[in-house]
């Protein structure tokens, strides 16, 4: 097992790909401290080990060192992130890797840097074409993939993921991402795995784009002192209009901006849970979630009447829209979990049975949501927003005796559909 420290500052996107990929293989890695960009990294001692200067940088516990973000990920992934024993997967993972670093970042920085205000913004650019023309490319391939290399998750999936970090923080509005429904569902996919969550923390999809503002870069030049030798050099590129096109995707001099925007965006506040400004009232989720979980239902279902507060919960009922779809069992259960895969950071403060009628060509979803608050609660945060639309929600009257036979029937797993399907199985997100 690879064990080392890792030297990069906080939130840094390359240094993701390392941190995701020891979480998955187990690999030990510290994370140095006291590291401070622009100062450790231009010590003697630091050059002496890494060269460049340059961050993420590796030291192994046996005094090796490593420099480049996509190799340390690559030593320290296990056999499966690497493609398994399958060449051709483990050439499907050096692609996408490459599509990474040579289109994806590219793109990226040259759209999200100047309205962070680290770069000038720039006459007649195609970096909004070129993203949209990424996420075109990844959107094809997701059509009929889970992943991009395999059927698992690979190095592929957690470097792509990590280079489009900042589109999907600061420019990719809910609109502007509507059409790359294959890559939202997958980028949410990834980001909720728990080796992911583990290392990216409090990320939240952006609401409203970032504009640009000539205040803002003029005041991180004055804060830069004129600025770094690499934004100096920018100038001198803008002089040559028939060389635009061949500048944008050359990004290798473009790190040291990526990282004093990254040390910005560190004390940016982070998101918090839309729940948290509803009243808390007096139903306690984990209580039920554990007798649920522990007792019969014939104890359980009783216990949630008893203990629930309808004035400041709800109970909604989500039926999926388009049933004549469904084709095999396990695709449609496949449905479920990746929804509640999705919707992970809504489990603290909400509980769902959902259940699947029928059989293979013949079959429905439906299921009981509770949560807090009386509005529903998929429109109180982008990051929940991505499968809630496929399906039709009706509020129920918790007090009502129908409403108390539905939930009894989706809490236990039995029955038939509104068709008389009878019941074939059924998933908790809690």
């Amino acid at each position: 097992m690879s064990t080392g420290t890792l030297y990069t500052y906080p939130e840094n996107f390359r240094a993701y790909k390392a941190l995701i990929a020891a979480q998955y293989s187990g690999a030990k890695v510290k994370v140095a401290d006291n590291f401070k960009f622009g100062e450790t990294n231009k010590s003697a001692e630091f050059l002496k080990k890494f060269p460049s200067g340059k961050v993420p940088a590796f030291e192994t516990a046996d005094g090796k060192y490593l420099s480049e973000s996509n190799a340390i990920a690559y030593f320290l992934a296990s056999e499966q992130l690497r493609g398994g024993k399958c060449p051709f997967v483990q050439a499907q993972v050096q692609q996408w890797i490459s599509f990474a670093d040579n289109e994806i970042v590219p793109a990226s920085c040259a759209l999200v840097f100047p309205l962070l205000g680290i770069l000038p913004q720039q006459k007649n650019t195609t970096a909004k074409q070129d993203v949209e023309g990424v996420l075109a490319q990844l959107n094809q391939k997701l059509l009929n993939a889970t992943y991009l290399a395999g059927e698992r998750i690979t190095l592929a999936d957690i470097i792509v993921f990590s280079s489009l970090l900042h589109l999907y923080e600061y420019v990719l509005e809910p609109t502007a991402r509507a059409a790359f429904g294959n890559v939202n569902r997958w980028f949410l996919t990834i980001l909720n795995q728990p080796q992911v969550q583990a290392v990216v923390k409090d990320y939240k999809l952006c609401e409203k784009a970032l504009v640009f503002d000539p205040k803002k870069y003029a005041e991180f030049q004055a804060k830069q002192g004129g600025g770094k030798p690499q934004q100096q050099q920018k100038p001198k590129d803008e002089k040559k209009p028939k060389e635009k096109k061949e500048a944008a995707p050359k990004k290798e001099a473009e790190p040291e901006d990526l990282d004093a925007a990254d040390e910005a965006l560190a004390l940016e506040p982070k998101s918090k849970d839309p729940f948290d400004a509803m009243p808390k009232g007096t139903f306690n989720f984990d209580d039920f979630k554990r007798v649920y979980s522990n007792e019969e239902e014939a104890k359980s279902i009783p216990y949630f009447f008893e203990k629930f507060d309808a004035e400041n919960y709800s109970i909604w009922f989500g039926e999926y829209k388009y049933s004549q779809e469904l084709s095999k069992v396990f695709m449609s259960c496949n449905l479920i979990t990746g929804m509640f895969q999705r919707l992970d950071k809504m489990r603290k403060q909400s509980f769902a049975s959902v259940c699947l009628f029928g059989e293979d060509n013949n079959s429905t979803i439906s299921g009981v949501w509770v949560w807090r608050g009386q509005e529903l609660a998929f429109p109180l945060s982008p990051d929940w927003q991505i499968d809630y639309e496929v399906y039709d929600w009706k509020k129920l009257d918790a007090k009502s005796e129908e409403t108390k036979k539905l939930v009894t029937q989706y809490f236990s797993w039995t029955g038939t559909d509104k068709d008389g399907r009878k019941f074939n199985q059924g998933k908790i997100f809690k």
